[in-house]
């Protein structure tokens, strides 16, 4: 059972993280100093050092929870779905990031634009980006699907096209209707993946 000084010191963290978000939200995330989060949180500057060493690694942890919102729903995960290359399963997959893209839209706003001035941020993204793509690539080579030379660069390019309209919704909003969309992005997939 937990002590009530660990369930103070789980509170804190999760207070510096959403306290961490709101100020890189309305600040800027270069704007944004340790001391804003912590006062933000209603706590000092030495406690947030107890939970983080940097904003950069608290940036790291608020990307990871966006991880988990992520994965959680990918039933079944992304390999899978390359693998099997059936047009609804993937269908299926992108009509379910499009759906988490309203909850994970303020840490990824954040999350890009830190990337920008903050190197740790910039390469958790890259890790993040690849470890997808890799992730692709294991289901077309568990399918022997396409000749092995174009495996990755396919993988690169369905994924590279996803991170890109994310983006731009991430900005903008929907731009065209969702649905065209998902069937355009679907047919591309497909054409890169499952062929």
């Amino acid at each position: 059972m937990a002590t009530l000084r660990e369930a103070q010191k789980q509170r804190t963290r999760e207070l510096l993280l959403e306290r961490g978000l709101e100020s890189f939200a309305t600040k800027g995330y270069q704007a944004t100093t340790i001391d804003d989060i912590a006062a933000a949180a209603g706590t000092t500057r030495a406690t947030f050092y107890l939970h983080f060493a940097s904003k950069a690694q608290l940036m790291r942890q608020l990307i990871d929870d966006v991880d988990a919102i992520l994965t959680a729903a990918d039933d079944p995960p992304l390999t899978k779905v390359v693998e099997l290359g059936r047009r609804d399963m993937v269908r299926d997959w992108l009509s379910r990031k499009f759906d988490q893209w309203p909850v994970i839209r303020p840490y990824m706003l954040v999350a890009h634009r830190a990337e920008a001035t903050e190197p740790e941020v910039a390469a958790v993204l890259d890790r993040w980006f690849d470890g997808t793509v890799q992730a692709m690539r294991t289901g077309l080579d568990e399918a022997d699907r396409f000749d092995a030379d174009t495996r990755h660069s396919r993988c690169l390019l369905a994924f590279g096209q996803f991170e890109f309209v994310s983006r731009q919704w991430f900005r903008r909003g929907w731009q065209v209707d969702r649905d065209v969309l998902l069937d355009t992005l679907t047919d591309s997939w497909c054409h890169l993946l499952t062929r």
